[in-house]
């Protein structure tokens, strides 16, 4: 368990709401985690899991309500997407899981959008019942806002209001046809607008985003995060985040702000310790506690009650996808800060599926869109599902040599490393100028590109359609999604060998 704790001393904003009783200290313990993406269940090393999740909350609030102290749980997004026994029924599980568990409210995350409106409504009204939160998205034609903007809470005498916030970048980061007919208005200019109007209303005021946190602000080719929105909007208290899915063992406090995040799939409970007295806020204390992580000190049993609930969705999913369709002799990577960074061996497998089952020129994939290694041994219809979640349609379009050129120029120049967007390529071999950030050789399957010829590429329809910042193109569909596809090519290789999709190096910089 890694914790950090903080002098009484530090003191943080002045509330204007004058509805607490002077002289007297207020103890407000606020748990929360973020982008869960279908974890309900441990893993194969009985890591995090929300049954056992449902053990330490409960555990964790009756310490704080023994000790005179208030408990908020909160959400961050993206409950949707990322294991198959959950996706195939729209995170039911997962959502009357946090309702067992009781969670306050969530924030609405981008990939609540793999889904469409209708069924987001259905998440929060049949199963989690609890409310979903964001300010920043409005109906374009109405102009009324989707979700509720914030809710407030009377905990004890002490008023506590928590607003949330998505990222605008939300229709390139999920399936936009999700989101058509919606409006993302820039998050920190929603809460320039929104904050003046509840400050003076409450006395604790929490930001619940899934904007993102980025160090020192510096947010590249994504939208600005939690950092910008706490350096630019005076009088949030306290910013709970998502979307990044890193965790923060330290808070960053920013402009007076204390910002956290719990890093990713339940593997942490945050928990941050707060004191108000006579209009301040001060931080007491702040840690993630680890979820049955391999190097957890202590080993949290399950809640019988949350296991009970979750555990026929996890048989029913595990019948029809654990057939085996070959073997690995080594990890195939796909975890987030290498994929998304560098050529990895399981981005070659992805971007050669999809270049074989069309017989293109070039295969493409954004790593944004990988969200699981294939480990060494069995693969099976859920590791592949595992991998590639949110059932994309996988398209073809045809480029001139010229336009070829320049496009992956763009992709491999103005894409940031550490983002989603970041490419993964079959059958390509480039060499950047790093100085004038221009290509000075570009080979197609061992041959230089010829300006007029045509070249076919495979890709998602999602970053054909410009998600992921990717330039827009024109593509044909043929109604197969990454996952068949991945899935039909590792069926027929039998064996997944680590010198057949090793890195190559092919963007070199000089």
């Amino acid at each position: 368990m890694k914790s950090l704790f903080f002098a009484t001393s530090l003191v943080l904003l002045a509330s204007c709401a004058q509805t607490y009783t002077k002289g007297k200290t207020y103890k407000l313990t606020i748990l929360h985690t973020n982008d869960h993406h279908g974890r309900f269940w441990s893993n194969k090393d009985g890591e995090y899991g929300m049954a056992a999740r449902a053990t330490l909350i409960k555990e964790l609030r009756e310490q704080v309500e023994s000790e005179g102290g208030e408990v908020l749980l909160l959400d961050a997004g993206d409950v949707n997407t990322g294991v198959p026994q959950s996706d195939l029924l729209d995170a039911e599980p997962d959502f009357k899981g946090m309702a067992a568990i009781g969670y306050d409210v969530m924030a609405i995350g981008n990939h609540e959008f793999d889904k469409p409106l209708s069924t987001i409504k259905k998440q929060q009204k049949e199963w989690a019942k609890f409310p979903f939160i964001s300010a920043n998205i409005y109906d374009e034609k109405t102009k009324e806002r989707v979700f509720p903007s914030h809710i407030t809470k009377n905990l004890g005498g002490l008023k506590v209001t928590i607003f949330g916030l998505t990222t605008e970048d939300t229709p390139k980061k999920s399936k936009p046809e999700h989101s058509a007919g919606l409006y993302f208005v820039p998050s920190v200019e929603e809460g320039k607008n929104l904050v003046p109007t509840l400050r003076p209303k409450t006395d604790i005021l929490i930001a619940l985003t899934h904007t993102g946190h980025f160090v020192d602000g510096k947010h590249g080719a994504d939208a600005p995060g939690d950092v910008t929105l706490a350096r630019t909007v005076d009088g949030i208290d306290l910013i709970v985040g998502g979307h990044t899915q890193k965790p923060l063992f330290k808070p960053d406090i920013q402009n007076g702000t204390i910002i956290v995040q719990a890093f990713e799939w339940g593997k942490y409970v945050g928990k941050v310790d707060l004191e108000f007295k006579d209009g301040q806020v001060a931080l007491k204390d702040y840690k993630l506690i680890p979820v049955n992580l391999k190097d957890s000190p202590v080993k949290i049993k399950d809640d019988k009650e949350v296991h009970a609930l979750l555990k026929p969705y996890k048989d029913r999913g595990d019948k029809s996808l654990l057939k085996e369709l070959a073997t690995a002799d080594v990890e195939f990577i796909g975890r987030r800060d290498l994929v998304r960074t560098g050529e990895t061996n399981l981005g070659n497998l992805i971007a050669k599926s999809y270049q074989e089952k069309f017989k293109a020129d070039i295969g493409l994939t954004n790593s944004g869109g990988i969200r699981d290694s294939i480990y060494p041994g069995k693969v099976t219809i859920e590791t592949v599902m595992m991998v590639l979640p949110f059932a994309g349609e996988i398209v073809t379009t045809e480029m001139s040599g010229n336009e070829l050129k320049k496009y992956i120029e763009y992709a491999i120049t103005k894409l940031t490393p550490g983002s989603g967007s970041f490419p993964q390529f079959s059958g390509i071999e480039a060499v950047l100028n790093e100085k004038s950030q221009k290509l000075k050789s570009l080979k197609v399957n061992g041959k230089d590109v010829v300006a007029t010829q045509k070249y076919v590429m495979a890709l998602p329809e999602f970053i054909a359609k410009g998600g992921d910042k990717y330039p827009l193109v024109t593509y044909i569909k043929y109604g197969h999604t990454d996952a068949d596809l991945l899935r039909e090519f590792i069926e027929q290789q039998k064996q997944l060998k680590a010198n057949d999709f090793a890195p190559t190096g092919y963007i070199k910089r000089k």
